[in-house]
């Protein structure tokens, strides 16, 4: 296995050798595929196939799904044909390639058409929920990279990204996906806004994450007295967009958002779950009206 490879499949559970061989042989073919043509950073093209295959390994989806993100280009982008590809591969990654290639001739118009009909359109059009994965995975990185495209560009992009990208990623359960498409696009679609809420949580970010972390270390050793068993605690910073439309349904007053870092307690239960909340309320005293 290449590094580059290792560090795909690092990211993924429970590889079988036959799953390793297959993203291997599907790195080698993208790269060979993709040599010499450049993305408008001036990096080789083939990252942006890598990234996206990087992005389906780290939400968890399989082996053929990862290949198809790495070769998801080559039938769009290069002289590569379906006919060279069926050498290689099987039916179900030409499938997904396919698919992947035809949801690329989708194209947005704006108010010209109404967001949730688009949507529908895109659902419709992907016969397998793989396709729209890996097409979130592609739009995620080129997003990430939009500083390379001209401003006008950028603006439309942004836009689409949270119109149609994002609300598709949340409907596939997708959360975490969701709040790297919305921050990557924010930034450019609501410059201003975008600035007026980064420095407002970097006010309040510092003290309230030393509280956190004080917070942290009490839960665990509550939850350790109990004996619950795999119990994980970990804490999350909002991402900018969500506390942005938060921040909306009150004034802009970051002082009522109380979830701007938040503790997150993952077990193996639901009855270990009501059990962790009810140590947290004999330790801390719950905000009247909320859970």
């Amino acid at each position: 296995m290449t590094p580059k490879v290792e560090e795909i499949i690092s990211l993924v559970q429970n590889l079988k050798k036959e799953d390793k061989e297959l993203i291997q042989k599907a790195y080698n073919f993208a790269r060979i595929a993709h040599e010499g043509q450049l993305r408008k950073s001036n990096e080789p093209y083939f990252n942006h196939v890598f990234e996206t295959a990087k992005t389906l390994a780290d939400i968890g989806m399989k082996s053929k799904t990862i290949a198809a993100g790495l070769l998801h280009d080559v039938m769009e982008d290069t002289s590569i044909t379906e006919e060279i590809l069926r050498k290689d591969f099987d039916d179900e990654i030409i499938n997904l390639v396919r698919g992947v290639t035809k949801l690329g001739t989708v194209r947005y118009k704006g108010i010209e058409r109404k967001v949730e009909n688009l949507r529908k359109f895109f659902v419709s059009m992907a016969e397998d929920l793989r396709v729209l994965t890996i097409k979130l995975a592609d739009r995620l990185h080129n997003i990430e990279t939009l500083k390379y495209v001209r401003p006008d560009k950028q603006k439309r992009i942004a836009l689409e990204t949270l119109e149609i990208y994002a609300p598709l990623a949340d409907r596939l359960s997708m959360g975490r996906l969701k709040g790297r498409l919305e921050d990557a696009a924010f930034e450019y679609a609501y410059p201003k806004e975008y600035e007026g809420v980064k420095k407002l949580l970097l006010e309040k970010k510092d003290s309230k994450e030393k509280y956190l972390i004080e917070v942290r270390n009490k839960l665990i050793e509550k939850i350790k007295e109990t004996k619950i068993k795999n119990a994980e605690v970990d804490y999350r910073q909002k991402h900018l967009y969500s506390l942005w439309k938060k921040l909306q349904k009150y004034n802009m007053d970051i002082g009522k958002v109380y979830d701007i870092i938040a503790l997150r307690v993952m077990v193996d239960t639901v009855a270990d779950c009501y059990h962790v909340f009810g140590i947290s309320h004999g330790e801390w005293t719950p905000v009247p009206n909320r859970i």
